[in-house]
């Protein structure tokens, strides 16, 4: 029996707007995946970009961030802060080679169950095209290239040290 995979998604989601419509969408029974875990701040502001490069790096396949609308939010500017954060992030990730699609951020009022249901279901298939990301083995990977990387330089330092011998004779021939 072969089981399809599931991508693991982490959402960051404002307390006062995102959350409520995802607690909406819960009350009013609408369908969506399953294999999101959803973390409460209280504002998208709050949302640092070593937090989603945490969850990336510890088997996240894709993060959420989900804020106020612009210009409704109970901290006045914190979604212009994490607007401002994510447009870094996004070309950091892109320079890191993780695919755009794996992050994103979505502006959800308290009303808005539905929308919560529809981008989390449209962000796990885009996720399951791109397929896993994988970090916590790439790390693995990136750490044997370090090694050897380390090993070949190190053998090269070796090559052009003179031994100890050699050294001495140079130091006492100088004075």
């Amino acid at each position: 029996m072969t089981s399809e995979w599931n991508p693991r998604l982490v959402a960051f989601f404002c307390n006062w707007c995102t959350y409520t419509a995802a607690d909406l969408a819960g009350v009013s029974r609408l369908k969506y995946a399953s294999n999101v875990r959803v973390i409460r701040l209280m504002c998208s502001g709050r949302v640092d970009p070593q937090f989603i490069l945490d969850a990336l790096a510890k088997g996240a396949d894709g993060v959420l961030i989900g804020g106020c609308h612009p210009s409704d939010c109970h901290y006045v500017e914190g979604n212009y802060k994490c607007l401002r954060r994510f447009q870094l992030l996004k070309r950091m990730l892109s320079d890191m080679g993780i695919e755009e699609g794996r992050v994103r951020l979505e502006w959800i009022s308290a009303a808005e169950g539905e929308k919560v249901k529809t981008v989390i279901n449209e962000m796990t298939a885009t996720i399951k095209q791109l397929g896993p990301l994988g970090m916590p083995a790439k790390f693995e990977e990136w750490d044997k290239e370090m090694e050897h990387f380390a090993a070949a330089v190190h053998a090269q330092e070796a090559q052009k040290a003179p031994c100890a011998e050699h050294a001495q004779l140079q130091e006492t021939a100088h004075v």
